[in-house]
C-alpha cells in the first residue's frame, strides 16, 4: 500500500484551501452585487418619491396634474382584487394539494398532473392574461371587472399554492395519520383534525407569499383590460378597477418628469404592502410551526 507523503498531503490541502477561498470570494461578490443594485434602486426610489408621499397622495384619485395625483383608486382596487383572489386560490389550491397527497393513487395520471402543475409555475404571467381575456372577459362576459381580474390572478398563483401546500402536507409525520386511523377516525376526520392543522402554517405561508406575487403583477391585468386612469373606487365584483402596478406603470409612461416622482411614491406604498404581507407570512411560520 502506497502512503501519501507529507509534501503531497500539504499540496492537496493547499489546493483545497485555494478553491475554498475562490468560491467564497465568488459567492461574496455575487451577493454584494445584488445588494448594491438593491440599495441603489431603493435610494433612487426613496429620494424621488418621499417628497410626494403624504396623506393627500393616499386619499386623492388619479389626476392629470402631478401635484394633485393620488393612488386611492389603485389601493382600493388592489385590496378588492386580493380579497376576492385569496379565497378562490386558497380553496382550489389547497383542495388540489389534499387530493393529490391524500386521495389520488400514485400512478401515471397523478404523475402527469404533478408535472403539469410544476410546469405551470414557470409559465410567463402574460399567458395567464391571455387565458383570462379569452375565458373570463369574453367567454363568461365578465368584462373588465374585479371578478375577471381575481379569477385570472387565481389561475396565476394556483400552481405556487398547490406546490407549497403539498410540501406542507408531506411534512406532517405519517405516524400522526396512523395513530388517528388506529383510534377509529375516518380518513376525512384524520385529514381535517390532524393533517390539516399540522400543515396549516406552511399552507398559509405559501398562500401569503403567492398573493404577494399577485400584488406586483401587471401583465395579466393589462391583458384583460384593467383601466389605467380611474377616478372612482370599485363598489362590487363587476365594477371596473385599477391596481397599484398599473397605476405606477401609467405614471412612468408620462413624459413629465414630475410624474416619475409620483410613481416613485406609489412604489414606496406598494413596497410597504409587500413587506407587511411577507412579515405576516414569517410571523405565522415562526408562531405556529411545529417540530416533530
Amino acid at each position: 500500500m502506497k502512503l501519501v507523503s507529507d509534501k503531497e498531503l500539504a499540496s492537496k490541502m493547499s489546493g483545497r484551501l485555494m478553491k475554498n477561498k475562490f468560491y467564497t470570494g465568488l459567492f461574496f461578490v455575487a451577493t454584494s452585487f445584488g445588494l448594491i443594485v438593491l440599495a441603489v434602486l431603493l435610494f433612487r426610489i426613496f429620494s424621488q418619491g418621499i417628497g410626494y408621499l403624504n396623506l393627500d397622495f393616499l386619499t386623492n384619485f388619479a389626476s392629470r396634474r402631478p401635484a394633485d395625483a393620488g393612488i386611492k383608486s389603485a389601493i382600493y382596487g388592489t385590496v378588492w382584487l386580493m380579497v376576492v383572489t385569496a379565497p378562490i386560490a386558497f380553496i382550489l389550491g389547497v383542495g388540489t394539494a389534499v387530493y393529490l397527497e391524500e386521495y389520488a393513487k400514485k400512478g401515471k395520471f397523478t404523475r402527469v398532473v404533478q408535472m403539469n402543475i410544476t410546469n405551470l409555475a414557470g409559465v410567463p404571467s402574460i399567458v395567464f392574461g391571455l387565458l383570462g381575456l379569452t375565458l373570463f372577459v369574453r367567454g363568461l362576459e365578465l368584462n373588465r371587472s374585479v371578478l375577471a381580474g381575481a379569477l385570472t390572478m387565481s389561475l396565476l398563483i394556483l400552481p405556487i399554492i398547490v406546490v407549497a401546500s403539498q410540501e406542507a402536507i408531506r411534512a406532517v409525520p405519517r405516524e400522526l395519520r396512523e395513530a388517528s386511523l388506529g383510534m377509529g377516525a375516518t380518513k376525512w376526520q384524520t385529514i381535517r383534525r390532524v393533517v390539516f392543522p399540522a400543515a396549516l402554517p406552511g399552507i398559509l405561508t405559501g398562500n401569503i407569499l403567492a398573493l404577494s406575487r399577485a400584488i406586483g403583477e401587471t401583465a395579466p391585468l393589462i391583458m384583460i383590460g384593467a383601466l389605467t386612469y380611474v377616478a372612482f373606487v370599485p363598489t362590487n365584483l363587476l365594477s371596473q378597477f385599477t391596481v397599484m402596478p398599473i397605476q405606477i406603470f401609467n405614471w412612468t409612461s408620462r413624459p413629465q418628469e414630475e410624474f416619475h416622482y409620483v410613481a416613485a411614491a406609489g412604489i414606496i406604498v406598494l413596497l410597504v404592502m409587500l413587506l407587511i404581507m411577507n412579515s405576516i407570512a414569517v410571523y405565522i411560520r415562526n408562531k405556529f410551526q411545529r417540530h416533530y
